[in-house]
């Protein structure tokens, strides 16, 4: 159960319509949890962890209808850092009614590419996002030390300070996504990103996207995607291919992604997903599969998976076979 609390709030807008906002509301939103996961191969330490985010949003009207909301969240580990002392994610979204919402992240966004990177049904996480990236590799002068990096899933690209436009009801049953990275040290080029999801028939949706993005000098990948996921009862099953393009001879990689979730009850589901990486430069495939759950009770969720990944980062070396699980209890507010 939320707990609320309303702050009278007066902003002006001059700068963006010449219009002024009314009074709104300040609400502050968070959950309490903690959590355990392990894997074997890998050195982990203390399993354990906790939540430690709390997110304040803001939002009022203008006198034209449009509407403004801020939401910035305190994070202890943000980016990594344990001082205590980071921002995580921050934006700005301006809802212009039938014409869609523009929203500006300073940190933790999603382009229109990488929010639906991998849209597959599951109760609790993506299949190759639940372990760790890398095993710890064996012992020292082990021929089989030779632990590589996960690969995960093909992403595209997000930067810090980008823009992100959205239109739900661009046409009847489809929506438009389109998002904008500029340029910055690591990306020279800026990037555009666009999506596009059709949900006209009852229970199907089908998207695509695309991203085009373009790295330091010539070298510059194409991200493509297309997904499909139907609903029928309390079953939802999806299927979902994703590539990467270069102009060069190498990164030329694949992805598809598979999943089926069942409702058990309005409380409990379960899930069984997987995923496969086809990494250009190696010649066996990274695959990851999941079994899933997410039981609910009022304000209280428990959720976990039970994950393999076999040939982690395009390996075929014994230590990147990997198993391991994942268990989160969290109690909103």
């Amino acid at each position: 159960m939320n707990a609320i609390k309303k702050i009278g709030l007066t902003a002006l807008a001059g700068s963006l319509v010449a219009t002024s906002v009314f009074a709104g509301e300040m609400t502050v939103t968070g959950s309490a949890g903690f959590g355990i996961a392990n894997q074997d191969k890998t050195d982990k330490g203390n399993g354990f962890s906790m939540t430690d985010e709390v997110t304040f949003a803001g939002s009022g009207e203008m006198d034209n209808g449009w509407t403004v909301a801020v939401s910035m969240q305190l994070d202890n580990n943000a980016n990594g850092d344990t001082s205590g002392n980071n921002m995580d994610n921050r934006s700005v979204k301006i809802g212009m009614g039938d014409m869609g919402t523009v929203t500006f992240y300073g940190h933790g966004a999603d382009s229109a590419f990488s929010a639906v990177d991998d849209v597959m049904p599951t109760a609790y996480g993506e299949a190759w996002d639940i372990l760790g990236t890398t095993t710890s590799g064996g012992t020292s002068g082990d021929s089989d030390n030779t632990a590589v990096a996960k690969k995960g899933s093909i992403g595209g690209t997000t930067v810090e300070n980008m823009m992100v436009y959205n239109n739900s009801s661009f046409v009847d049953g489809v929506s438009l996504t389109a998002s904008y990275a500029p340029s910055n040290g690591t990306v020279v080029e800026s990037v555009t990103s666009f999506a596009v999801a059709y949900t006209g028939v009852e229970g199907l949706t089908v998207g695509y996207a695309v991203d085009d993005n373009g790295l330091a000098g010539t070298s510059g990948i194409d991200y493509e995607t297309m997904y499909a996921k139907y609903a029928y009862g309390p079953v939802t099953i999806g299927y979902q291919e994703s590539s990467q393009d270069a102009n060069g001879s190498t990164d030329d990689d694949g992805f598809t992604a598979m999943g089926v979730t069942y409702a058990v009850s309005d409380s409990l589901s379960i899930g069984y997903t997987t995923s496969e990486y086809d990494d250009d430069d190696n010649t066996t495939d990274e695959e990851s599969t999941s079994i899933n759950f997410s039981y609910t009770m009022g304000s209280m969720t428990l959720a976990g998976a039970f994950v393999t990944v076999d040939n982690q980062g395009g390996s075929s070396a014994t230590v990147n076979d990997t198993s391991g699980y994942a268990l989160d209890l969290s109690f909103a507010f």
